[in-house]
Formats: C-alpha cells, structure tokens, sequence
C-alpha cells in the first residue's frame, strides 16, 4: 500500500462519516479515526514494504488538503462566521462563465438572494444565492472543483 492508496483511504472515511475504520494487513495497520477537530491517522508497519512509518500528525499534515485544511478552518471560525453551503452535488465555478468577473470576493458584502457562485450539475447551471447578509471572509472551494450536498464553500461575517 502506497501514499497514495492511504491518502484516497483517507478521503474515503472523511466523506462517508465513519467515526473509526481500521484496517490490518499482513505487514501494515492503519487506524483513522474522524471526530470534532480533525481526522486522526495512526501507520503502524510491522515490516519494510516501502511506506513510512508515521504517526497521525504527520499523516494528517499530509492528507489531502482540501479535507484537513477546510474542516479546520470551518470548525476554527464556526462560532463567528455562518457557512454557505452547496445545496446540489455538482462543479463549483465562482464566475458565470469565463470571460466575466467573478460573482463575490473576500470582502464583498453579500445579502439573501445575492448570487455568490454557480454549481453545475448534470450539464445544468444553477445559480447558488446567499440566504444571509454579512461580509464574505473566505471562499473555502476552488473555482473549477467538485462539492458534495452540503458541503461549506463561503464564510460570511454577519456583523
């Protein structure tokens, strides 16, 4: 099993909401647990087969960062900021199309019904509005990505 097979694990278990999932193999355990703050790797190999021997900090350090750096991000600035959320499964695209200004900016001032951005499902654009006032503070996707239902993509600052 290489670093890339842990890191799509990784993924795996941070999307499918799985509190704890371990898997042993013959030379090789891997622990990943997912809580309230981050999700937590443990690797522990019992012989040489060409992956590292790490503990959960530095797998997490590794992990892809769209999961670790968005959920902590998301968690650090939950109790000040109100998220918006992807309504649809679909391609985030922060522009209508590419010859024009993006919809919002960090900074910008948005309130309900401003459109912040596009989620293209199914060949369908769909115009994703805000359903608060405040400030936008950060964009949490990058333009051109998939999100899930569900999925945080804007903080705003509402004060």
């Amino acid at each position: 099993m290489d670093l890339k097979d842990i890191q799509n694990l990784i993924k795996f278990v941070a999307k499918s909401g799985a509190s704890e999932v371990k898997l042993e193999m013959e030379d090789i355990k891997i622990t990943i647990k997912t809580g309230t703050e981050r999700t937590e790797t443990t690797i522990l190999q019992q012989a040489p087969s060409g992956v590292p021997q790490m503990d959960g900090s530095q797998m997490t350090a590794q992990a892809p960062a769209q999961v670790a750096s968005e959920a902590s991000v998301v968690k650090e600035a939950a109790v000040k900021y109100i998220e918006i959320t992807s309504p649809i499964i679909g391609t985030f695209y922060r522009k209508p199309s590419p010859d024009k200004p993006v919809f919002v900016e960090v900074g910008d001032v948005v309130s309900p019904n401003t459109v912040v951005c596009m989620v293209e499902a199914m060949k369908l654009f769909n115009e994703i509005e805000s359903e608060v006032s405040g400030k936008i503070v950060k964009i949490l996707v990058e333009d051109g990505t998939p999100v899930e239902y569900g999925q945080p993509i804007f903080l705003v600052d509402p004060s």
